[in-house]
């Protein structure tokens, strides 16, 4: 770009070269384009476009700021143009207006992009490092990893500041480089101590201090501005890396209590999960309830409750059903499916609450099959409510509180259930009355279903054929 101190002679050659047919493009920065009068929705593209090619071709603030003014421009232009409006009948149709703004919207992000960074980028990284530094509990071992990572970056900053605005490090309150040079003094006379964690901060805090005072420029320091983000990278790279406490209590804690050490060879990755499976394998209830206790993640969560949902009878204790049932207790359903495989009958209570609960079918699915498993006595008349076809029960959910029943086996079902088999009008649920009978599988069960071998529903038939053959093969031989 040219400047205020240009020799005119230069400016008498551009001219004649332009009345002599040259390319002055070639040496005169391009006109900015002019909104067009009258606008329309091609000649307001063909300004965009204008727009897009200078925005391609900036290379400075101020150019990016001209490139804004232009945009201003163009929103006024489109606002002010005579542009059919869409059909508003046809979620298909052509929005001009619309298609423009949005390129306007597009351009500006383009703007933005393209702006920067700025020295302000870089102290606020540089602060965010230093609260991570302060408010983090370090092991010994990441203590000393976050020291290397302060003394690089320390380094590397000053450099940058010092080739962007030399003096500006000597002029802020504190020089980061002597702070840290203080603290491996100090380190020096006590080997076993560490350098401080508030002499790392304070180094940290005089980066920003210094950075804030070498009033770095996005276009004339851009060089600086990168090398010090660039520096910043490493330094949060270095931070993630270093151990903290957090991270070793919950390492430390399962390997002193054994969880480990069930491993020997494995291929599974985190070796948490390996560990995991091994005490499926073995049974081991309280290393299970130990990982879950402990492992924050959702990973490690889920896989300890499908453990449980897979042991079954086995995984339970006192402690893994109080576990659970604290759980289920959220209508969390997992929970619920696991009381069931465990056949807790501590859990009757609860999933006795949850079996009207009409407006959640899936809930209520998990609990009946859950009550059935369990055996739950008390659940018989909830359940058997559910089968009323003039209830407010999901047709869909019906079926499942009838296998409920059939699970429970409590004779006091038998009357609702050949009630449900005789005329509910769906065939699903009749279907599974009969299954449910023949479950419960007294005579007056399996005579209620064999009534219906012939019916014309296939379903249905078939659970009265299978009770035909258990009646007859319960009919004692005939004597010669």
């Amino acid at each position: 770009m040219s400047n205020g101190d240009d020799d005119p002679a230069d400016a008498s050659e551009e001219a004649d070269a332009a009345d002599d047919g040259g390319d002055a493009g070639e040496s005169a920065e391009t006109a900015a384009p002019t909104l067009p009068d009258d606008a329309t929705e091609e000649s307001l593209n063909e300004y965009l476009d204008e727009i897009a090619d200078r925005l391609e071709a900036a290379e400075t603030e101020a150019d990016l700021d001209d490139v804004e003014a232009l945009l201003d421009d163009a929103e006024t232009g489109i606002e002010e143009a005579d542009l059919p409006e869409p059909d508003e009948d046809d979620e298909d149709a052509d929005d001009p207006r619309g298609d423009l703004e949005d390129r306007v919207a597009e351009l500006r992000d383009g703007v933005e992009e393209a702006r920067g960074p700025y020295g302000e980028d870089v102290v606020d990284a540089v602060e965010a490092a230093s609260g991570t530094v302060a408010d983090t509990e370090w092991t010994e071992d990441g203590h000393d990893d976050v020291a290397a990572a302060v003394a690089s970056f320390v380094d590397e900053a000053a450099d940058a500041i010092d080739d962007a605005a030399p003096g500006a490090i000597d002029e802020a309150d504190e020089d980061p480089e002597a702070l840290l040079n203080e603290a491996a003094d100090d380190e020096a006379t006590d080997a076993a101590e560490p350098v401080p964690l508030d002499q790392l901060v304070a180094a940290l805090d005089a980066v920003a201090a210094a950075v804030g005072e070498a009033d770095l420029d996005a276009d004339e320091d851009a060089d600086e501005i990168a090398a010090l983000l660039a520096a910043t990278d490493d330094l949060e790279a270095g931070l993630d890396d270093a151990e903290e406490w957090d991270d070793l209590e919950t390492h430390e804690q399962l390997r002193a209590q054994g969880y480990y050490d069930v491993l020997g060879h494995y291929k599974d990755f985190p070796v948490e999960w390996a560990a995991l499976k091994e005490h499926e394998a073995r049974g081991n209830v309280d290393m299970i309830l130990l990982a879950l206790d402990s492992l924050g993640s959702e990973f490690m969560e889920r896989h300890c409750l499908e453990a449980f949902e897979r042991m079954g009878k086995r995984g339970k204790t006192e402690a893994s059903v109080e576990e659970v049932l604290g759980r289920a207790e959220k209508r969390d359903q997992p929970a619920i499916r696991i009381l069931g495989k465990m056949a807790a009958e501590e859990a009757t209570d609860t999933l006795v609450e949850y079996v009207d609960e009409d407006s959640n079918p899936q809930l209520q699915k998990a609990v009946f099959k859950a009550l059935g498993e369990i055996g739950a006595e008390e659940a018989v008349q909830p359940l058997a409510n559910q089968l009323d076809p003039d209830g407010d029960t999901d047709e869909l959910v019906r079926p499942h509180a009838a296998r409920a029943l059939g699970l429970i086996g409590d004779t006091r079902a038998v009357d609702p259930l050949a009630d449900a088999l005789e005329a509910h009008p769906s065939d699903d649920v009749r279907a599974a009355a009969g299954w449910a009978l023949r479950q419960i599988g007294t005579r007056e069960a399996l005579e209620a279903v064999a009534e219906y071998a012939d019916e014309r529903s296939f379903v249905v038939s078939t659970e009265g054929e299978k009770a035909e053959r258990a009646l007859d093969e319960a009919e004692p031989a005939p004597t010669a």
